[in-house]
């Protein structure tokens, strides 16, 4: 189904199909039992549309990758299978519900904001590595190739990121207790 209006479809040509392959590459990579993978970038386009059509749409990659992990989820329940999730991977998995009521698409909303807050006061580099990381999927070497470190201060510079981000959560009671650095510097 091709976009009704031209902005729409210079919209769709420029921010959502340029990440298709990517998106392909990246089901496969993370739901490799599935079967049906062009199906799913097909449906998660349709998605992005259908969403452009309702309102703004602020990220369509993040909007698209999301779409894609949620069909993928659904395919999955269907088939019975229980998917493992790294807790590495709050990226995208910060957007999963799987038929979220007023109260919990809600609760979500504010977790997202939260999210985005505590990546937003992460120092430039530090948020560049874990943006690079949690939404585009790059390798510690093609997140140093990129921006010209080394692979070891990527590795820094994401424990870090995390570390500040937990420590965000924490003081907001999004976490029991605060991570164990926190714990230190608050000492």
């Amino acid at each position: 189904m091709p976009p009704a209006d031209p902005e729409t479809a210079r919209w769709f040509a420029g921010q959502v199909l340029p990440h298709g392959p990517k998106l392909h590459a990246w089901l496969l990579s993370r739901f490799p039992t599935l079967s049906d993978h062009d199906d799913l970038v097909q449906e998660a386009f349709a998605r992005v549309l259908r969403q452009r059509e309702r309102g703004a749409v602020q990220s369509a990659k993040a909007l698209l990758f999301a779409a894609a992990r949620n069909l993928a989820l659904d395919a999955l329940r269907r088939r019975g299978v229980a998917p493992t999730i790294a807790i590495t991977d709050f990226g995208e998995s910060c957007v999963l519900e799987a038929t979220p009521d007023a109260a919990a698409t809600l609760n979500h909303q504010q977790e997202l904001a939260i999210l985005t807050e505590a990546v937003r006061a992460l120092p430039e580099r530090c948020r560049q590595v874990v943006m690079l990381r949690h939404l585009e999927g790059l390798s510690h070497k093609e997140i140093a190739a990129q921006l010209g470190i080394s692979v070891e201060t990527v590795k820094v510079q994401l424990a870090k990121g995390l570390r500040r981000c937990a420590a965000h959560f924490a003081a907001r009671g999004l976490l029991r207790e605060p991570p164990p650095a926190a714990k230190e510097s608050s000492a």
